[in-house]
Order: C-alpha cells, then structure tokens, then sequence
C-alpha cells in the first residue's frame, strides 16, 4: 500500500492511499505444479495433488454455488405429493394389506374405467349410469359421509382395519350412516354426478395408512 499525502493542516489534509491488489487466488493454476507437490512434506503425493485442487477457489466456489442452488430448487420444486381432490397423501406402490384378492370385490358390477390413476389423480374413474349400485370393495365401518356440492359431491369414507380406507365419490344416493358397519354385499349409495364432476362415474380411492394405492392393483382381475 502506498501512501500520499499533501502538507497542509490536519484537518485540510488529503490523503490519498493505493492498495496494490494482491495476488488473485484464481490466478493460482488449478492444476496444481507436480514439483511443488511432491516436493512438500506432509501426507501422499495423491492425496497433496488432490487436496490442492479441491482447495481451490474456483472448485470451492463452483459447489457453493451448486449446492445453493441444489437447495434452491429442491425447496421450489414439488415433491411427491398428491395436491389433486384436496389429497397430500404420498403414492404406495406396493399395497401389504390388500395383497391378496380374497375378500375384495369391485365397487359396481361391470368394471369400465374412463380415468386411470396417476400423480394428480390418485384414484379411477368407473363409468356407469346414475342409479348405479355402489358397493364396498371390502367389508368395513363407514368412517365419514359427506353431502357437499364440491369436489367429492356426496361422498363416503370406509374403514377396512389396519389403516386402509376406501373413498367413493360423486354418488346420486347415500344409503349409509357414518358408524355404519358394512359387508361386501351391503349398497351403500348409487352412482351419480354430485361435486367436481363431468358426468356419471364412481371415483374410487384407496389409501393404507394415509398413502395412496392404484385400485387397479387391488381389484379382482377379470376373466
């Protein structure tokens, strides 16, 4: 640093300072010199050639900036969650305790699917015709009914044990009560076009412990 300064009184004084700019790290080759390397004396020759360069400023600098970034969009982007039909459930692929078909049955009594599950729609669309007999895919308690002229419509939750619940949705009629225990073979309610709906369907949901399964998977095949 060089100073320079005027002879006047203090308070008069200007002074005037140049900082010589010292060396730039970056200027520092990120190829670290083989001879400078080898010639020091702590740690392996490997790991004094890799321990230079990952010190570098430009590398340091590089995953800073990477890995404030990799935390930006991580916060940004969405996870795997289910944000359609008011659902944050996340997605089960593989259901445990409807592994096996015995004791499931379908919900209406001629499968047509006109709406497959996927990531915004956690759940299947059955075609049919209002007036349609809607039945349980197992038997269960009815956890909750709701008439409403939004999203669901009149809808039914059931409770089949051991965290698994099925949802019926857009219905015509409710023939249940909420604490209602039900058989396969019990109508619960007739498919219809109440709430969020386009037409005549059944949106079916199932869910084990609060994440959503493909019903498609729990359904008997068909022959």
């Amino acid at each position: 640093m060089v100073k320079a300064s005027f002879n006047l009184l203090t308070r008069y004084r200007l002074e005037v300072r140049l900082i010589k700019r010292r060396k730039d790290l970056d200027e520092i080759p990120l190829i670290p010199n083989l001879g400078k390397v080898f010639r020091a004396r702590k740690g392996s020759k490997v790991s004094r050639f890799f321990t230079q360069i990952f010190e570098h400023s430009m590398i340091k600098r590089f995953f800073g900036i990477n890995l404030v970034l990799l935390s930006l969009v991580s916060s940004i982007l969405p996870t795997n969650k289910l944000v359609f039909y008011g659902n944050d459930s996340e997605i089960l692929e593989s259901p445990t305790i409807f592994s096996t078909e015995e004791g499931v049955r379908l919900p209406i009594k001629e499968l047509k699917v006109t709406q497959n599950y996927r990531f915004f729609h956690p759940g299947v669309d059955l075609d049919g015709k209002t007036g349609d007999a809607i039945f349980p895919i197992m038997a269960g308690k009815v956890e909750k009914v709701e008439y409403s002229r939004f999203g669901y419509g009149k809808s039914i939750i059931i409770s089949h044990g051991s965290g698994a619940t099925s949802l019926y949705a857009h219905l015509s009629k409710i023939d249940v009560g909420g604490g209602e225990e039900v058989t396969k073979e019990t109508k619960i309610g007739e498919m219809g076009s109440s709430g969020h709906a386009s037409g005549d369907h059944l949106h079916i949901e199932i869910r084990e412990n609060g994440k959503s399964i493909n019903p498609l998977s729990v359904f008997p095949k068909q022959i």
